[in-house]
């Protein structure tokens, strides 16, 4: 299949789908691709910034969050997408019982490296915050590979 774009979810879209959506768009993008990146929250603080504390953890790490505005996880807005990665199992299953025809789109964000979830850092420390980074950046990297790979022959 070949994606033309990815939506990226977690709760309050403005920790870890944020800084996911900007690293997995410059990954994708320094690979040569045209896949667009958006994210999403399942209960999003609609209207707000990104986190100041994801934001200058990202930033320090050439991440760039500045502009983003988070938004409600819908129905419609998961369809618009080609692939839906979560940040948890948990926000599988709530995918799948708000829209249950997205299913099959729908997989882990740390999927190549684990697959066990990445945890919200929302009100923890900045150490917790930077692990939460290093697994986001490590997931985006391994997906931006995955989504560029092609067969010869």
């Amino acid at each position: 299949m070949n994606f033309r774009s990815v939506l990226v979810v977690c709760v309050g879209n403005i920790c870890r789908s944020p800084v996911a959506e900007r690293a997995l768009a410059a990954d994708l993008a320094a690979r040569g691709s045209g896949v667009v990146v958006r994210s999403a929250g399942l209960g999003a603080l609609v209207g707000h910034a990104a986190d100041a504390t994801a934001s200058a953890v990202a930033a320090r790490h050439g991440v760039i969050v500045d502009g983003h505005i988070a938004q409600q996880f819908t129905r419609v807005l998961g369809q618009a997408h080609d692939l839906v990665l979560v940040m948890e199992p948990g926000h599988r299953q709530e995918i799948a019982r708000l829209a249950p025809d997205l299913s099959g789109r729908v997989m882990l964000f740390d999927h190549w490296c684990g697959g066990k979830g990445i945890a919200d850092p929302y009100r923890r420390s900045p150490e917790f915050h930077e692990a939460v980074f290093l697994q986001i950046r490590d997931g985006a990297r391994l997906w931006a590979e995955k989504l560029t790979y092609k067969t010869h022959g």
